[in-house]
């Protein structure tokens, strides 16, 4: 069985997490070797960056390098290896949270990540990617609801995750064919039921 390279987008508080285990059960069902991992992450340095990128202040354009130079070590040390041997790879983010969190959030110049995508990945893109579309004000509802201390990413205002919404919701329009949106504000069996309909059609 070909490898395959899954991702899960979505702005904080969407849910989408919650749903990794059963994509990932879903893949492992029709026998394939599964690695889930995450982006910022997946490897030592990569979860070095993470906790500087989530926890220290720094300029938009650092945030961004920060996040590809994490992406390729994960891309030499994780995807790519697992995807050469047949394994599917279901990961939390990837360079879509980069254009919606960086270019839309943060307002950093969508030639600049352009540069930096044909840098670090210029021919690896997900084979699907699953977006889970919420409410920004939905979203920080829930948020708060989990009762534990935010980060540098989780403390911006809802007018922020309202920019990366739409920056999402822009990309999954250029990259249709990838893209499969999923309505996060419907009970959580019903936002399984539809991410499994989304997965058989992406992966048939």
């Amino acid at each position: 069985m070909t490898g395959r390279f899954l991702t899960v987008e979505g702005i904080d508080g969407a849910g989408k997490s919650s749903h990794l285990a059963a994509l990932s059960e879903a893949v492992r069902s029709r026998g394939a070797e599964v690695v889930m991992t995450r982006e910022p992450g997946g490897t030592p340095l990569g979860e070095k960056l993470r906790g500087l990128v989530l926890h220290d202040a720094m300029d938009g354009v650092t945030e961004a390098l920060l996040m590809f130079a994490a992406r390729r070590e994960h891309l030499v040390q994780v995807i790519e290896p697992a995807l050469a041997r047949g394994a599917w790879v279901v990961c939390d983010r990837f360079s879509d949270a980069t254009y919606a969190y960086q270019c839309g959030g943060r307002g950093l110049d969508r030639a600049v990540f352009a540069q930096l995508e044909a840098l670090v990945h210029p021919e690896r893109q997900p084979d699907a990617t699953f977006l889970f579309d919420l409410d920004p004000g939905v979203a920080a509802a829930r948020q708060r609801a989990q009762r534990r201390e935010p980060d540098r990413f989780e403390r911006e205002a809802e007018a922020f995750f309202g920019r990366v919404r739409d920056a999402y919701l822009e990309r999954a329009r250029t990259h249709a064919k990838r893209f499969h949106v999923i309505d996060a504000s419907t009970p959580l069996e019903a936002v399984r039921a539809s991410l499994m309909a989304a997965f058989a059609r992406a992966c048939p």
